[in-house]
């Protein structure tokens, strides 16, 4: 059993720390230089970009009118690329509340909220029965009226109420003959 154990042990370590610790730094010095690399490719997109939609402006030996026309024509374009930018923003924002809410449904599909807990409710079978069927529902269940009913003067009248002095039992239940009696009388209602 000791040599299953060593031999696990031996299996687990394979890369010494200081091989790790290297192929760290590897992975993150290359890291590094593809990250500068696609810094570089953006740089020379954007000038590139910038420089297709951007011609180079002459000013020189302009006149005065000739300016004020190159003045309102960049203005315009100015306030075209600006509804463009609001239009896109409105674009993204509408976007991002769409996956917000997407979001959510699907987080209560999958049942990861939380459940109120529930509360007893008392219905009786008549209501119960009504909320089921509707309409259809014509028969009433009255489970009570189906009980058959006891009045009270009935039962007080089976049971015989002996009045008497209390001392007087409990002189006649002291001693030995008072325990015969005890046992004599818990011992005739099962006899009948």
């Amino acid at each position: 059993m000791t040599r299953v154990c060593q031999a696990t042990n031996e299996r687990k370590s394979k890369i010494t720390a200081s091989r790790k610790l290297m192929l760290k730094s590897l992975m993150l010095a290359k890291a590094k230089e593809c990250w500068e690399q696609e810094q570089e490719a953006r740089e020379a997109e954007k000038s590139r970009y910038l420089a297709e939609r951007i011609p180079t402006l002459q000013t020189r030996g302009l006149s005065l009118s000739a300016l004020q026309d190159l003045c309102r024509d960049l203005h315009a374009k100015v306030e075209m690329v600006d509804e463009e930018r609001y239009d896109i923003e409105a674009k993204c924002l509408h976007n991002t509340r769409e996956i917000k809410d997407l979001k959510l449904k699907v987080l209560d599909l999958r049942g990861k909220f939380k459940r109120p807990a529930l509360r007893r409710v008392r219905v009786s079978a008549d209501a119960m029965l009504r909320a089921l069927l509707g309409s259809k529902h014509k028969v009433s269940m009255d489970l009570r009226a189906n009980l058959k009913s006891v009045k009270k003067e009935d039962t007080e009248k089976e049971r015989p109420v002996e009045v008497g002095d209390w001392r007087k039992n409990v002189e006649a239940m002291s001693g030995m003959e008072g325990r015969k009696k005890m046992f004599d009388a818990a011992k005739s209602p099962t006899s009948q």
